[in-house]
């Protein structure tokens, strides 16, 4: 082998190793990224503060880390306010029979959960009372209900 093959040699395991240093460094910024973003229950939501709340869906947002789902709920005096709730991951919901389509704006909804700490109207859902009458639980489960 001449010098210059060994030269070779040489650089091209460089590049590769600093390859592989670089791209080992991009995944690990972006997994920190992800695990900053995705908060624990405590940081937001009071397990003292439970809500029940029924109102009309608006909109559903089918993203990760979880879903969110935002609906118009009227208090005894007419008044109504915006809610939003935080359900599971998309494919939690869907290995459990809730798909992106399974609630549509305008349907009535029933939520059982806990309020966020600052005492906005945002909720951690527990379970979701569907339209017909089936209950999806944070259990990551449909259960039927007397009306199927």
């Amino acid at each position: 082998m001449e010098m210059h093959d060994y030269v070779s040699v040489v650089g091209v395991q460089r590049l590769v190793m600093s390859t592989k240093f670089g791209a080992l460094a991009v995944a690990g910024v972006l997994a920190a990224a992800s695990a900053r973003a995705h908060h624990s229950f405590a940081a937001e939501f009071d397990y003292d503060k439970q809500v029940m709340l029924k109102g009309t869906l608006t909109a559903l947002a089918w993203t990760n880390p979880h879903i969110r789902f935002y609906f118009d709920v009227q208090d005894a005096h007419g008044a109504v306010a915006k809610w939003q709730c935080e359900g599971g991951a998309p494919n939690t919901h869907a290995r459990s029979g809730w798909y992106q389509d399974t609630l549509k704006p305008g349907d009535t909804i029933q939520v059982e959960g806990w309020r966020a700490k600052a005492g906005s109207t945002t909720c951690n859902a527990q379970s979701v009372k569907l339209p017909g009458g089936r209950t999806w639980s944070r259990m990551g489960r449909i259960a039927e209900g007397a009306g199927q």
